[in-house]
């Protein structure tokens, strides 16, 4: 029996989100076909200028953004972000300090806290644990 090796292909929306990219700003060709799992690490290992370009200046998806801002998504959504941002925006945000964003990132601050917390007590649990 003969096993056929199939080509795994992706839709250009989630080529977009594994290269960190927002969709409507990539070329229309990349936006119109599909794309192999070996097109994508050949985009992952040497990048066009294209994608390059959008990595550096953007716009930028909503992740890359809440990233960039240190902020979760739905903190950009509670601040009135909804659209994709370019860099020279995130900077203006980052300088004008809004507050919006200061409390965001304090929150943001204290979820981290907390998720540490708990991984830590759950592990210590774990330790304590009779194994069988």
């Amino acid at each position: 029996m003969k096993s056929h090796q199939t080509t795994q292909t992706m839709k250009p929306a989630t080529a977009a989100k594994k290269l960190g990219v927002y969709l409507p700003a990539t070329p229309a060709a990349f936006q119109e076909g599909v794309v192999t799992r070996a097109e994508l690490n050949e985009l992952q290992a040497n990048p066009p200028e294209w994608l390059q370009e959008l990595r550096r200046n953007g716009p930028h998806p909503r992740p890359v953004v809440a990233a960039k801002l240190g902020v979760s998504i739905a903190g950009l959504a509670r601040g009135g972000v909804t659209e994709a941002l370019t860099t020279e925006e995130i900077s203006a945000l980052k300088d004008s300090r809004p507050e919006w964003l200061e409390k965001e990132r304090s929150t943001q601050v204290e979820v981290r806290k907390e998720t540490a917390r708990i991984k830590k007590r759950d592990a210590e649990r774990a330790e304590q644990e009779p194994r069988s």
